[in-house]
């Protein structure tokens, strides 16, 4: 199986960026990516880097040609902002999933991962504050966040019915809020830890002492730091796993304590402006991590200040670096804007 050809689909974005980079030197990888070249968050020389619409079927047959195993981690997504805004395009996802199903099929392909979501969830079991932690069951009955988990829901049925019917090897991981560097934290896409980073950052350059948080803070979340999603997407990708099963941390804080920690990673202490009208999703999520302890005997486990503290670093360059090539700090880094957070 080591000369055997992986295809990572979305390899430019967050994910896939850090799944390709995994891979190189164990087997020979394909990365394929709707975004030019120059806009991917990792780019490798090592890989068959291609420049695709995988929404088109005929870009899909070209992208699975001689691919012994899939991994579908391509999606028009974001954080709370863009998918609360952007219903139908996060849906119209569904085109790559299913025309990636069919021709890996129609090629031959050993294995077929598709990246889930904990937005798959029903939203009725994550209102309360008193936080119980999603177990897989908990999909069904079914009522997805609107738009993008109807999308990631529908998604994991046709994996289950490709497997069923054509014997295609299908396996789904339903990540809960991964975070890290290398990723998104500017433009209306970035989840929570990197825009809480970039706004915590921002405050500090600019000699300012406010950051505005959505909602009032009291949202819990667990966050998943990428080398524990990358591990575990490997590991059920070859396991026998055939249901969908929770990727995330069980670590869980609320957003005014994710503010914390960044505050204390960055030495400072900011006053919080809240905006009750902006996007804050369900009011609490955690993931319940026995399926994946009892099957794989693992479970993500980097601690989140850990996990915090190699993501600010990372944003902290990158601000820092943009900022002394314009010679100035005043940015779209500066200014309060309401993206991800």
């Amino acid at each position: 199986m080591g000369n055997e050809l992986v295809l990572v689909c979305g390899a430019g974005g967050f994910i896939g960026g850090h799944l390709v980079k995994a891979l190189i030197g164990a087997r020979p990888v394909r990365a394929v990516d709707i975004k030019p070249l120059d806009e991917w968050f990792q780019l490798f020389p090592e890989a068959e880097n291609l420049v695709l619409d995988l929404r088109l079927k005929q870009t899909c047959v070209q992208a699975v040609r001689g691919a012994d195993t899939v991994y579908n981690l391509a999606a028009d997504m974001g954080g709370m902002g863009f998918i609360e805004s952007n219903k139908a395009l996060c849906m119209l996802s569904v085109l790559i999933n299913t025309h990636l199903l069919m021709t890996a099929k129609d090629a031959g392909a050993r294995r077929f991962f598709f990246s889930s979501s904990a937005c798959a969830y029903n939203i009725e079991k994550q209102k309360s504050d008193d936080v119980v932690p999603l177990k897989e069951t908990d999909a069904y009955p079914a009522m997805p966040e609107d738009g993008y988990g109807w999308e990631k829901l529908f998604s994991e049925r046709m994996c289950r019915h490709f497997m069923e019917d054509f014997g295609l090897e299908t396996r789904v991981a339903r990540y809960h809020n991964v975070y890290g560097p290398h990723g998104t934290f500017d433009g209306g896409r970035e989840k929570a830890p990197a825009a809480i980073c970039r706004k915590v950052i921002a405050a500090k350059l600019a000699g300012s002492h406010t950051i505005e948080i959505w909602g009032d803070g009291t949202q819990r979340r667990s966050f998943t730091f990428i080398d524990d999603c990358i591990y575990g997407t490997q590991a059920i990708l070859e396991s026998d796993i055939r249901e969908p099963i929770n990727v995330g941390s069980s670590e869980l804080v609320s957003i005014n304590e994710l503010v914390t920690i960044v505050e204390e990673i960055s030495g400072v202490q900011l006053r919080r402006k809240y905006d009750p009208a902006a996007p804050k999703g369900v009011q609490g999520r955690n993931s319940d991590n026995r399926m994946i302890r009892d099957l794989l005997g693992w479970e993500p486990n980097t601690p989140l200040h850990i996990g915090m503290e190699a993501t600010y670093r990372w944003i902290h360059d990158q601000m820092v670096g943009s900022a002394r090539a314009s010679r100035r700090f005043e940015s779209p880094y500066v200014m309060v804007s309401k993206t991800g957070a």
